[in-house]
């Protein structure tokens, strides 16, 4: 049961958490400016540029998510030797956030996404990136990096931040998931559809519905609690997963699990909310229900306050970490 002393008790607790964020990293730069006319060159907006920002994307935004809860990220991926790799570097720096597990590779670009602001609108955005699978010396390095700090640092949870930009793949997962478990160490997952089926035996899978649909080839359109029911436990089975726990945009979350031999789902409805950017809201709720299960939470728990904290970054522009002393509050108000 959420009574005030379990749920203050929960987030002092964060803050001695070690977790291991594995996944596909990037840096989403902002332009901001200003239109006051139209291009004679095309029937376009000019945005005449005032300000430039750039954060850390991706699984590193997770990353950010955890040490914003109080906890210690560890950061593992590869990126790119070339400038925005560096960049990529610097930022890590300036967050106090290791770069221990960041691989670099001169076979890589660094993901970079580039989100144009005009009138504070959001105009245009510009991908720079490669999908393709690591070389395979690169999944190695990226591997031995993972094993070496989990030999050296106790890690209590392992994320993987799956945005199919190569970095993950089913051996990795494979290899990492066999490691952790034979540690004790909870596996929880934010998938994309490359790897969707390929997770099998972790602790906590994160689906949003469309991700569901496209993952398990389904024809319905889980337009319905019952399909989205029959859905997340076929899904769990699949992956012979301990929860599942799965996102519905302005719906809420639910979470589906295995109780006294019994499948439970159970619903938790969105918070009414004005609503400025979605962008990120998967990586929060990720982060704070690995957080919640790694401290053994009820499933109520993980679900409720991983929802809360889904809706309160959608109250910002851009992708921004968490607000721990905010989700405090709210929780606390909700009670």
């Amino acid at each position: 049961m959420l009574r005030e002393t379990n749920i203050r008790r929960l987030f002092d607790d964060f803050n001695n958490l070690n977790i291991m964020v594995i996944g596909d990293v990037m840096i989403d730069s902002y332009l901001w400016g200003k239109v006051e006319r139209i291009s004679p060159e095309a029937p376009i907006p000019i945005v005449a540029l005032r300000k430039r920002e750039n954060r850390m994307g991706g699984a590193a935004n997770v990353a950010m998510n955890v040490r914003a809860l109080g906890a210690n990220p560890i950061l593992c991926s590869v990126i790119g030797q070339d400038v925005k790799g560096d960049l990529f570097i610097e930022l890590l720096k300036n967050e106090n956030i290791s770069d221990t597990g960041i691989v670099r590779s001169a076979k890589r670009l660094t993901t970079s996404k580039y989100r144009i602001f005009g009138n504070s609108c959001q105009m245009l955005r510009v991908d720079e990136e490669m999908e393709d699978e690591l070389a395979e010396t690169d999944q190695k390095a990226l591997l031995h990096s993972i094993e070496k700090i989990m030999s050296k640092v106790k890690v209590d949870c392992i994320i993987f931040q799956d945005y199919d930009k190569g970095v993950i793949n089913a051996w990795l997962i494979n290899e990492v998931v066999k490691r952790a478990n034979e540690l004790k160490i909870p596996v929880t997952v934010d998938p994309k559809k490359k790897n969707f089926l390929a997770y099998r035996n972790v602790t906590l899978f994160k689906p949003n519905l469309k991700e569901l649909k496209e993952g398990l080839n389904l024809d319905s359109e889980l337009s319905d609690n019952q399909s989205v029911i029959e859905g997340v436990e076929l899904l769990r089975k699949k992956l012979s997963c301990k929860y599942v726990l799965a996102t519905m945009s302005e719906k809420g979350v639910l979470i589906n699990y295995r109780e006294r031999k019994e499948d439970v789902t159970k619903f938790f409805p969105a918070h009414l909310r004005s609503i400025s950017d979605v962008s990120g809201a998967g990586d929060t709720v990720i982060t704070v229900a690995s957080l919640c299960l790694t401290l053994e939470r009820s499933p109520h728990e993980i679900a409720y306050i991983s929802n809360l904290a889904g809706g309160l970054v959608c109250e910002e522009v851009g992708v921004s970490p968490l607000n721990k002393e905010k989700l405090l509050i709210e929780a606390l108000q909700l009670l």
